[in-house]
């Protein structure tokens, strides 16, 4: 597999998009390089969310309906967002071939809304005061086999998964202050429980949490920012821990229970490659 992920501000920091891909890596054995396509399609979700708003485009109401009409941009969901960076895929010439899963979530900054679509077994998870209030269900045809994003060869096959963004989980929600969104691979969740997730996430949030500022602190020092650093001790906390389980073969593993629902045998962590985004959301005056 072959991971890519992308974060980037909306027009005119109207709000955040974040996506991740994975490659499937099956197609090193028809000669050809899994990261192109989730790479491409990753890049071009970035181009398209940066010039687009997470919402209805912000104007002035005092303004006549003609100059609010001549605002640039456009409200972008993240499926139409997956939609247009697939078709931008089956355009380049240096991509032959591949399949990606995806998932991009929006949000938007002036209202709170979260907005994702997920396609495959990637994913993303919503926690909030140390509980999991969200966790993105996989997408897959069968056991071990998620819903991709592809592109065939001009020749030499004639069948393959042709699954769309319109086959995408759809979910939109409310997002509040100090709510922690974690957007993963399967590498992440086959191997973590969304349980575990939020606990790591709990606890390194209150290694971050600032004491109360003295009154004779200088209001205008500029803080060091806290919370970048602490989006990132979880990320790669989340992934430390998943490369460790992955490799425990006497642990109970998530993926071991999905397949003994599916009447399979497996015991422990399943070894994959682990790529994992988080977000922390932070209120502003």
């Amino acid at each position: 597999m072959c991971k890519t992920l992308t974060c980037h501000k909306m027009r005119k920091q109207s709000g955040v998009s974040l996506g991740i891909a994975d490659g499937v890596g099956g197609w090193v054995d028809a000669g050809v390089d899994p990261s192109l396509f989730s790479q491409a399609l990753m890049y071009h979700a970035h181009r398209y969310a940066k010039v687009s708003w997470p919402g209805e485009p912000e104007t002035d109401p005092n303004l006549d309906y003609e100059e609010r009409e001549q605002v640039d941009g456009w409200e972008l969901t993240p499926q139409e967002c997956m939609e247009l960076a697939h078709g931008q895929v089956l355009r380049e010439h240096f991509v032959k071939a591949g399949s990606s899963t995806a998932c991009i979530v929006n949000l938007n900054a002036a209202n709170g809304i979260l907005r994702s679509a997920n396609l495959g077994d990637s994913g993303f998870c919503i926690i909030r005061s140390s509980n999991v209030i969200y966790n993105q269900a996989p997408q897959t045809h069968f056991f071990n086999c998620p819903k991709q994003l592809t592109k065939l060869p001009s020749t030499g096959f004639t069948r393959g998964l042709h699954d769309t963004a319109q086959d995408a989980d759809l979910y939109e929600t409310n997002v509040v202050d100090g709510d922690i969104i974690v957007l993963y691979t399967d590498g992440f969740s086959d191997n973590v429980f969304p349980s575990e997730t939020a606990a790591i996430c709990s606890l390194i949030s209150r290694q971050f949490t600032p004491p109360p500022a003295p009154k004779e602190l200088d209001a205008d020092a500029e803080d060091p920012p806290e919370e970048d650093a602490q989006v990132q001790v979880m990320a790669d906390r989340l992934v430390d821990y998943a490369q460790m389980c992955m490799v425990n073969k006497k642990r109970v593993s998530p993926f071991e229970r999905a397949a003994a629902r599916e009447g399979l045998f497996y015991r422990g962590g399943k070894m994959d490659d682990v790529t994992v985004v988080v977000a922390l959301v932070c209120e502003t005056q």
